[in-house]
């Protein structure tokens, strides 16, 4: 059933409100500065590891580290001050020692997922949906401009990740009922996919089956359809033309293109994903598989929902 969420995010029960950031490792790390350059983002090498933002914002989306293998090592959520014995208090049982010695955040462990901090921070998801449209034409009568004169598709934020794990039914609990996000779609026990009641995308988080944990995508809100097109031929001219679009998402409604990073997961080109205001109700729908995965679009890689963290 749809639940009612209060316009005045002070009466929302106590809940996540956004995706912070996440932890990764990867085998090698100038490889990833290489590719996440690429991808337009501003990357950022602080003492032994690699920091993701957005140009123009001082946000810290993403911690790189160099490990053995890629691995997601952990996520970090949002929440607000006055929210947080509440959800301490949920999550009690379920406490863990800090993953990176950072103290001030309430660390827990789901089942079958990733390490969790839970942070106080400034409510980096939007409070509306963001604007979209097709860029202002390049000359009179003239739409496209040339390649050789078209700007980096540089991503506006970090929309959301999606995590493998082995029981996607259990997620949705843990993330329901102990950190107070929302379901909005599902697909059974493959898919699902959650959002934030005091205002979100479609999803901060989303869910898919996998025997091990680990990380499928994160995905990066661009501003326009062109910029999703612009973005895979940017990556594609700098050696990563693997990955799969352009197309259409259902649940979430999104323009994407997906793009293989080196060690089998992906980065994600977005542009106008649904969003669900505060004072939206919402109705989750449980989809069958050929109504929850892509509206149009080329078919998917053959290798497009493999885990390459499973042991």
């Amino acid at each position: 059933m749809g639940q009612k969420c209060m316009t005045d995010n002070k009466l929302t029960a106590p809940a996540v409100h956004s995706l912070d950031s996440f932890s990764l490792s990867v085998p090698d790390v100038k490889e990833a500065q290489r590719y996440y350059e690429a991808f337009g983002l501003d990357v950022r090498s602080e003492s032994g590891f690699l920091t993701l933002r957005t140009f123009g914002d001082d946000h810290i989306w993403a911690y790189l580290r160099e490990g053995p293998a890629k691995k997601l090592l952990s996520i970090r959520l949002g929440i607000y001050d006055r929210d947080r014995e509440a959800l301490a208090s949920r999550i009690d049982d379920v406490r863990i020692a800090p993953a990176d010695g950072e103290v001030n955040g309430l660390w827990c462990q789901a089942p079958g997922g990733p390490p969790i901090e839970l942070a106080v921070a400034a409510k980096s998801s939007p409070d509306h949906k963001p604007p979209f449209g097709l860029p202002s034409g390049f000359a009179q009568g003239r739409g496209a401009a040339p390649r050789s004169k078209c700007n980096t598709v540089r991503p506006r934020r970090l929309a959301h990740i999606a995590i493998f794990t082995p029981d996607v039914s259990a997620a949705i609990r843990f993330y329901t009922e102990r950190l107070g996000l929302r379901l909005s779609d599902r697909s059974g026990d493959d898919v699902a996919f959650l959002h934030g009641p005091h205002g979100s995308d479609h999803h901060l988080v989303a869910f898919a089956r996998s025997p091990h944990v680990g990380l499928h995508h994160s995905s990066w809100d661009v501003a326009s359809f062109s910029d999703v097109g612009m973005g895979a031929m940017q990556m594609a001219q700098a050696g990563y033309a693997a990955g799969w679009g352009l197309g259409r998402h259902v649940l979430g409604s999104n323009y994407f293109h997906y793009v293989r990073d080196p060690w089998g997961s992906y980065a994600e080109y977005s542009a106008d994903m649904d969003f669900i205001p505060a004072d939206t109700s919402w109705v989750a729908g449980d989809h069958p598989p050929e109504d929850s995965f892509f509206q149009w679009g080329p078919p998917p890689p053959d290798d497009m929902a493999r885990n390459f963290e499973l042991p």
